[in-house]
């Protein structure tokens, strides 16, 4: 089960469980699509991947499968 991490691990932008921004690569790293079409030009910073829309979950099912509330931020943010 996907994690839904809530922000973009770059620049901590929130992305909630319905943001249609939000992206991740096979090991659920999250970023928004500014970051991984800008910064990151579409390579994972930690994993090498690439990435896709991360699926959005409906929310009759978030309630017995919440999203993670776990930030995730690169202190140093994501260098071009």
């Amino acid at each position: 089960m996907l994690e839904l991490r809530p922000n973009c691990e770059c620049c901590d932008t929130d992305l909630p469980p319905e943001s249609a921004n939000a992206m991740i690569c096979t090991f659920e790293c999250t970023f928004c699509k500014a970051c991984v079409e800008g910064v990151l030009k579409g390579v994972c910073p930690n994993c090498g991947g690439n990435f896709s829309e991360r699926p959005i979950r409906p929310a009759a099912h978030l309630k017995k499968h919440p999203a993670s509330t776990t930030r995730v931020v690169n202190p140093k943010g994501c260098v071009e």
